[in-house]
């Protein structure tokens, strides 16, 4: 092993420490456990397709109560949203300091119309999706991971955005098991 890709694996298994967010992304880093951040986040889907597609279909297809996102909008709402974090990641582990915005998901999820798409290729695209991720962040230099920048006005480390995705992702399977699948 090199010393670049050492240092680097080192990097990936720091946790992002408290000054590296803002405080509302707890609730996903904090679902994150201990380790080399690329590896859980190649585990992780493999995990997550695998029950995905254990759903049946007719599941997927209407909310948990009026108003509430399909299983398909929530899948579709995992990729978007990944896409948007790892976006940012790159921008920041490349040294642009340029702020940018936030997004908002409750345009962002009927605009993509998820619950009209089979299940089967939403979860396809969303191991497509975390492919790139992990391919992008397990290319970076060990200097990247503790680079920052502004995204909807709040400073975060591209270490940190790693665990946003991976807790992000975590958040929403338990949203699954227990709004979704659990018996009522």
């Amino acid at each position: 092993m090199s010393v670049a890709t050492q240092s680097s694996a080192e990097e990936r298994q720091s946790r992002p420490a408290l000054n590296e967010y803002a405080p509302y992304y707890s609730r996903y880093i904090d679902r994150v456990p201990a380790g080399d951040i690329v590896q859980i986040l190649r585990d992780q889907i493999v995990e997550t397709a695998s029950f995905l597609r254990g759903i049946p279909s007719d599941s997927t297809t209407s909310g948990y109560a009026p108003g509430k996102w399909t299983i398909r909008d929530i899948v579709g709402h995992l990729a978007d949203t990944e896409r948007v974090m790892s976006y940012r990641a790159l921008r920041f582990a490349r040294g642009d300091r340029t702020p940018l915005p936030g997004f908002e998901e409750s345009e962002y999820a009927p605009n993509a119309r998820a619950s009209d798409r089979e299940m089967t290729d939403l979860v396809y695209e969303l191991e497509l999706v975390r492919a790139s991720t992990v391919a992008l962040l397990a290319g970076l230099p060990a200097e990247a991971w503790g680079r920052a920048g502004s995204a909807n006005g709040n400073e975060i480390s591209v270490r940190a955005l790693a665990a946003v995705i991976a807790g992000h992702e975590r958040h929403h399977l338990a949203v699954i098991r227990e709004r979704y699948l659990s018996p009522r």
